[in-house]
């Protein structure tokens, strides 16, 4: 993730990079708007609870299905995978899918993840969150809600195939408000909405919506399907350029709203360059701040386990499994570098290829995404295809 607020709009003080610097804290003990700052690299893990959607979103990673996938995790396996979780220090498990809500013991399983002292999200389609169920995820506990929205309503409603969803998602939106939950939207930019990207920033503004998140498309599940609708270069730049400005609009006029992009780690070193001419000194604090951040985590900063149990470097890898639970616990699956690509995901800077490898930025940015490299080239050290930075701008020129 790179926070656009906080670095763009220093919405982190200056103070933050003494406060926070690199092994002053653990994870779990910095606030959730710093996490991606922390030195302890125990995982954020994604918990695909379930395959199982009431919608059949286009760019789906997950591939969800309305049907319940037969070998997912029981009751009593989750409940076991959480406390491994917990004893090994994972700060936040982010429940996720298919449709997390549509898994019954959902609430029972929010429930144990915070009385282990995690904390508990969940990414959702929002469409089954009513008043009750987003007071009883209130009454448990749950850290945040994440809602994806993929434009205005006709947009929105052709991405995710049913009628009526984005007005669904938006009640969802306003229960989990009036409960007194967290809850902000995630955006997955394509070229068939990227251009709706000032209408979500109206959305964010008028219902008050604290978060919002970009996701730069990766090419793994239906998403696979969009490979020839991902952005160029020239529309990414225009489209970081356009979430900086709007979020510095917000800025202005006294509305701070965290606003992030996610899956291109590119954005940081641009963010960068593009204030080292409009505010050098403020520039420097942000390059702190990036070296902190340390770029793609996939393998080592965020992980994933699938319904069936299966152990992935992030939620996008589901054709490389390190192992599954039932077998051996995360914790020893994680720690496991007899295991070679876990090995070289740890340290993966070492083995990225062609101009990553001589980028002056790969500390900052980590070789980007691996997995999309992989998609594109068959290569996965190769470099990432989605990097739209200049070789003038990557100190090879």
């Amino acid at each position: 993730m790179v926070g656009v607020s906080k670095l763009y709009c220093g919405a982190v003080e200056a103070g933050d990079v003494l406060r926070y610097g690199h092994g002053a804290r653990r994870a779990r003990e910095l606030p959730s708007h710093l996490l991606q700052f922390s030195a302890d690299k125990k995982p954020v893990v994604v918990w695909n609870v379930t395959r199982r959607c009431n919608l059949k979103c286009l760019h789906c990673y997950a591939q969800a299905t309305a049907g319940a996938a037969p070998e997912e995790l029981s009751h009593v396996e989750g409940l076991a995978l959480l406390e491994d979780l917990a004893g090994f220090g994972v700060p936040v498990v982010l429940f996720s899918g298919g449709e997390p809500l549509m898994r019954e013991d959902l609430f029972e399983l929010i429930e144990r993840a915070v009385s282990l002292g995690m904390r508990a999200v969940i990414s959702t389609n929002g469409t089954l969150i009513t008043r009750e169920v987003a007071g009883r995820l209130r009454t448990l506990g749950l850290s945040y809600v994440g809602i994806s929205l993929d434009g205005t309503q006709p947009t929105h409603d052709r991405f995710r195939g049913q009628p009526g969803s984005f007005a669904a998602a938006m009640a969802g939106v306003r229960h989990c408000q009036e409960a007194g939950l967290k809850v902000g939207l995630r955006f997955t930019v394509s070229r068939l909405n990227y251009r709706e990207v000032p209408a979500i920033f109206d959305l964010v503004e008028e219902f008050d919506i604290p978060r919002i998140c970009f996701y730069h498309l990766v090419y793994t599940g239906r998403g696979s399907k969009l490979l020839d609708q991902a952005l160029s270069h020239a529309e990414t730049r225009e489209l970081v350029d356009l979430i900086c400005a709007r979020t510095r609009r917000l800025f202005d006029v006294g509305r701070p709203v965290e606003v992030l992009t996610v899956d291109n780690h590119a954005d940081g070193p641009y963010i960068y360059l593009k204030l080292l001419k409009e505010d050098p000194e403020r520039a420097a604090q942000v390059l702190e701040l990036l070296k902190m951040n340390e770029g793609n985590n996939s393998g080592r900063g965020i992980g994933c386990v699938s319904w069936e149990g299966s152990v992935h470097a992030d939620q996008f890898w589901r054709h490389y499994s390190f192992g599954n639970v039932r077998e051996r616990p995360f914790s020893e699956i994680w720690t496991d570098l007899s295991e070679p690509l876990m090995a070289r995901l740890k340290d993966k800077k070492r083995y990225v290829t062609g101009r990553c490898a001589r980028c002056r930025w790969l500390d900052l940015c980590a070789g980007n995404f691996r997995v999309r490299a992989e998609a594109v080239t068959g290569d996965l050290w190769a470099p990432d295809p989605a990097c739209y930075l200049t070789d003038e701008e990557i100190g090879l020129a």
